[in-house]
C-alpha cells in the first residue's frame, strides 16, 4: 500500500512538472518529449480521473484491519468514503464560489476601466468579460447580448444564478439604470466593486476568526486516536480489545456515536457563526 501511494504521488509530481514545462515552452512542446506519448499517459489520466481523495479511506482502513485482525475497520472505511466525498465536494464548491466572487469584483473594475478609456459599454463588457470566469456558463449569452445589442441586464441576471455570482445582479442593475436613465456606468460599477470587496473582506475576517474554533474541533476529534496510541505504547492492546471483545464493541459503538454527535454539534455552531 505504501508503494502504491508513493507511485501515485510521483505520478502527480511528474504531471505538475510536465504541465509547468508546457506553460514555459508554449508552442515548442510538440516533438520535444513533453507530450508524454505512449500507453502510460492515457492510463495515468484515467487513473487520476477516477481516483478521488476519499478513496484513501480504504487503504487506511485496510492497514488498521490488518493490525487489528478484524474486518470492522474495512466496513467503517467503506462507510466513510461517501461521507468524506461529500465533505470534499462541499469544500470544492465553496472554493469555486469564492473564486467566482473574486472574478465578479475583477469584472466590475475591468469594465469601469475600459469605460474610462473611452469604450462603449458593450465593447467594454466584451473586452473585460471574455475569459474572466465571472459569467460562468452564461458567458456566451452575455457576450452575445453585448455584441448584438440584446438585453444585457437580463443575461447578467441569469448569470447571477450561479453560486458565488450574486454580485452580477448589481452589475445588471447598474447596466439597466445607465441604459434607461443615462447615469454613469463606470461610477456605479466602481461603487459596486467596492461594496463587493468590503463584503468579501468581512467574510474573510470572519473565516479567520472561526479558524481557531475549527482547529479546536479537529484537535478534540483526534484525541481518541491519541488515546489508542498511548494505550498501545503502554502495552494494553486497546485495538484488539475494541475489535474482539463485547465490552470493546460497546465502547467502540458509544465512542463512535459520541464522536459523530460532537462533530455535528461543533460544525453546526461554526456554521451558525458563518451564517450570522
Amino acid at each position: 500500500m505504501l508503494c502504491a501511494v508513493s507511485v501515485l504521488r510521483l505520478l502527480a509530481v511528474r504531471e505538475r512538472g510536465l504541465r509547468r514545462a508546457r506553460l514555459l515552452f508554449a508552442g515548442g512542446a510538440h516533438g520535444s518529449g513533453l507530450d508524454d506519448p505512449g500507453w502510460f499517459g492515457p492510463l495515468r489520466s484515467r487513473v487520476r480521473g477516477r481516483l478521488r481523495r476519499e478513496w484513501l479511506c480504504l487503504p487506511v482502513a485496510g492497514a488498521i484491519a490488518v493490525l487489528g485482525g478484524s474486518v470492522l475497520p474495512l466496513l467503517a472505511g467503506a462507510l466513510a468514503v461517501p461521507l468524506l466525498g461529500r465533505k470534499l465536494r462541499g469544500a470544492a464548491e465553496l472554493r469555486e464560489q469564492l473564486r467566482r466572487t473574486d472574478a465578479v469584483i475583477a469584472l466590475c473594475v475591468a469594465v469601469a476601466g475600459e469605460l474610462r478609456a473611452g469604450r462603449q459599454p458593450g465593447e467594454a463588457l466584451l473586452t473585460a468579460g471574455r475569459g474572466a470566469g465571472a459569467l460562468g456558463a452564461a458567458e456566451a449569452a452575455v457576450l452575445a447580448a453585448a455584441r448584438f445589442g440584446g438585453d444585457v441586464s437580463e443575461a447578467l441576471r441569469r448569470a447571477a444564478r450561479e453560486p458565488g455570482a450574486g454580485g452580477l445582479v448589481g452589475v445588471a442593475a447598474c447596466w439597466r439604470v445607465s441604459v434607461d436613465g443615462g447615469a454613469g456606468l463606470a461610477s456605479g460599477l466602481d461603487g459596486l466593486g467596492g461594496a463587493l470587496r468590503a463584503e468579501r473582506d468581512q467574510r474573510a475576517d470572519l473565516r479567520a476568526e472561526l479558524a481557531g474554533a475549527r482547529s479546536t474541533v479537529v484537535v478534540l476529534a483526534l484525541l481518541p486516536i491519541g488515546g489508542l496510541l498511548l494505550g498501545t505504547a503502554l502495552g494494553a492492546h486497546p485495538l484488539w480489545t475494541l475489535l474482539h471483545t463485547p465490552a470493546g464493541w460497546c465502547c467502540l459503538l458509544a465512542g463512535g456515536v459520541l464522536e459523530a454527535a460532537g462533530l455535528f454539534w461543533a460544525g453546526r455552531i461554526v456554521r451558525a457563526g458563518e451564517d450570522a
